[in-house]
């Protein structure tokens, strides 16, 4: 290490000394670690078991009873009382806690335990016991530091209180809180089993490209950033659709992708503009396939994860066994705020919008006003519902209804109030795709920021021959908010999109 190096290490210690002075105790205990010739950072260690496994393993051992069986265990120190010849600690580990006994006669370098604080790595080895009040416990024999830690933890043990602290700073939130912990083993849960349920429905998992030349697939404005190897503007996408649907006319019948994507909008308790989306495809299905596989798809994934298809939500009870009851947009509309939209004029329908201080443009049609009216009902679709046969106006890609040329075969699936996906019977006239993307673009043109550009590649590949198909995009993120009973998209997010602080300005 040389002289300017060792100047800049001193000079980061010195800074850190000065922000807090229980920082400064601790670089003082990691400086006598280092002169007991001790390296507080080791490069790893051998562990042989974790706290799960052991209390499963013990759990017939009597109190006070002892064994010779030996063990290697780490994790973060979570509590350490010091009682002179005598010390207890808890270490947490991936999996759960479990207590130590260090001692003056059987723990070398006992007398180093004045080093250690609450927050550091700690390895040890040991033999297994239970105390006499019962818990099992591992007798210290010996012990390695991992990692000192040079930020105290908060005081309490119970979870941090502060939602700031808790999202921008999301490991100590894992550190405090098991709940919270638990959230996320769930989202990985989840995500498995959804995988699992659609390569037995003969689904091909694929990957898709992030950075596009022009975005498409949802009524969204993307984010925007430069290549400057090519000079060339790219962007975040805002869907995976235009390029599952270019694998299906490639000759796969079914395709798949869980991946995020990017939205420049607001943020709530339920949106976030980075967010993970599944979406998948088959050939020669229509949307009453898609319907079926939604249904299945909610079945297989609640059972597998939780045991159950009744789950309970913020304190609503909420049924999600098959099958879910269908409702045409218009037909909710009725049932739900009594308003019959069939005949309406579009100053009867804007009047009503005007009513519900919902937003809307003048040169709306009337199946956009129809689709704009409909969030005054969905609050009130708390068990699962398929809302089918929206205006046709409402997506360029997507075929018209079978039987009635104003709407399209599109559904959303509703639950405790929240659009959860969207899919539909995929357009595949080549002919009629090219217009609908054409005036799109026109529109994007005139000023309409959440239109797409031309997409002349995708024109092309559905004119080579693109099959019938069902499309589906679900959100993930809500999903998982519903199995965890999350209040909010930033619960079961790692790390969600927070404003920068002064401190995290680049």
């Amino acid at each position: 290490m040389d002289e300017k190096e060792l100047r800049g290490l001193k000079d980061t210690e010195l800074r850190l000394e000065k922000e807090h002075h229980l920082i400064a105790e601790r670089v003082k205990k990691l400086n006598q670690l280092k002169e007991f010739g001790i390296n507080p950072y080791p490069y790893k260690f051998n562990q042989t078991h974790h706290s799960l496994e052991l209390h499963e393993k013990y759990k017939t051992l009597n109190a006070e009873e002892h064994t010779t069986d030996t063990v290697a265990i780490a994790g973060r120190i979570v509590g350490l009382r010091k009682l002179g010849k005598m010390a207890f600690s808890h270490v947490r580990d991936n999996e759960g806690k479990i207590q130590l006994l260090l001692n003056e006669q059987d723990t070398k370098n006992y007398d180093q335990i004045k080093l250690l604080d609450v927050g550091d790595y700690i390895g040890v080895h040991g033999t297994i016991f239970k105390t006499k009040t019962g818990e099992l416990t591992v007798k210290v024999l010996g012990y390695n530091i991992l990692a000192k830690s040079l930020r105290p933890l908060p005081e309490k043990y119970h979870g941090i209180q502060d939602i700031e602290i808790k999202y921008r700073q999301r490991y100590l939130d894992l550190i405090m809180d098991d709940h919270s912990k638990k959230i996320f083993e769930t989202r990985t849960k989840i995500l498995k089993a959804l995988k699992e349920f659609l390569d037995t429905k003969g689904f091909m998992e694929v990957e898709t490209p992030i950075l596009q030349p022009i975005y498409g697939g949802a009524a969204a404005k993307p984010f925007i950033t430069h290549h400057n190897e090519l000079d060339m503007k790219l962007y975040l996408r805002i869907s995976l659709e235009l390029y599952l649907k270019r694998l299906i006319v490639g000759g796969y019948e079914r395709v798949y992708e869980i991946g995020k994507v990017f939205r420049n909008e607001g943020i709530d308790t339920s949106h976030n503009p980075e967010f993970t989306l599944m979406e998948c495809y088959a050939a020669y299905w229509d949307y009453n396939d898609v319907m079926e596989l939604v249904e299945d798809a909610y079945n297989y994934v609640t059972l597998k994860v939780l045991g159950t298809t009744t789950i309970t939500y913020q304190g609503k009870e909420i049924n999600l066994q098959k099958p879910w009851k269908r409702m045409t947009m218009k037909d909710a509309l009725k049932e739900f705020s009594g308003t019959d939209v069939n005949g309406m004029s579009n100053d009867e329908l804007k009047k009503l919008l005007d009513k519900h201080k919902i937003e809307y443009r003048d040169d709306m049609t009337t199946g956009l006003l129809i689709n704009q009216l409909f969030k005054i009902v969905e609050e009130k679709l708390i068990q699962p519902v398929f809302i089918i046969d929206h205006p046709k106006e409402t997506t360029p890609l997507c075929k018209l209804h079978r039987h009635d040329s104003s709407l399209i075969e599109r559904f959303e699936p509703y639950i405790n109030g929240w659009e959860v996906g969207n899919a539909y019977s995929e357009l595949n006239d080549p002919i009629r795709q090219r217009y609908l993307l054409e005036e799109q673009a026109k529109e994007l043109r005139s000023g309409l920021e959440e239109s797409n550009p031309m997409d002349e590649d995708f024109c092309k590949a559905v004119e080579y021959g693109m099959p019938p198909m069902g499309g589906l995009g679900i959100g993930i993120d809500r999903m998982v908010m519903l199995l965890t009973d999350s209040v909010s998209i930033r619960d079961i997010l790692f790390f969600p999109t927070m404003k920068n602080t002064e401190e995290n300005k680049p």
